[in-house]
């Protein structure tokens, strides 16, 4: 009699332990780190159908490409696409820096600190704008939907280079091309 009631006990106890458990967040996006924390509001998979002109374009720009067909496919948002690493001659801490060599082909040094792309005009976000605030800075590349964008994103967490979605929210949007 004893063996049933404690067996029973125990069941009862174990399934009310386990119908107040909540979900945790262990898992984190990529781009999240100790000096970018993120907010979660967009840790849903999303898909959208996106362009690949962006990355044409980028491979124009560079002259890596001369006819790449213009195509579109379904991108997973949620995912990133790593473009490379570190560039030669950025320092540790390289997203201002990666940001001028995208955006003017060359290193700028006052611009290494992020806080400096503050001191360029505010605009409304377009791609070839960017998206500064103080410790980090990425260049809009294809709007996606509300406040996320395709980004180039320098130094977006593990030494790497990446073109992913980025939220705007809590940057400001910057013109580099005025004077």
């Amino acid at each position: 009699m004893f063996k049933p009631v404690l067996v029973a006990f125990l069941f009862v106890m174990t399934s009310t332990i386990a119908s107040e458990a909540r979900p945790s967040r262990t898992s984190t996006a990529p781009e999240c780190n100790v000096t970018m924390p993120c907010d979660f509001s967009y840790s849903q998979v999303r898909r959208e159908r996106v362009s690949l002109d962006t990355r044409r374009t980028h491979l124009v720009m560079r002259g890596a490409v001369a006819d790449a067909p213009t195509a579109v496919s379904e991108v997973n948002v949620s995912g990133t696409q790593i473009v490379g690493g570190r560039p030669s001659g950025c320092p540790r801490s390289f997203c201002g820096c990666g940001a001028a060599l995208h955006v003017f082909g060359r290193i700028v040094p006052e611009l290494n600190l992020a806080a400096n792309w503050l001191r360029f005009p505010r605009t409304s976000p377009a791609p070839g704008m960017v998206a500064a605030r103080r410790g980090h800075v990425f260049v809009l590349e294809q709007h996606l939907q509300g406040d996320m964008w395709m980004a180039y994103d320098a130094n977006s967490g593990g030494r790497s280079t990446r073109i992913h979605a980025r939220s705007l929210r809590g940057y400001t949007v910057v013109n580099p091309h005025a004077t």
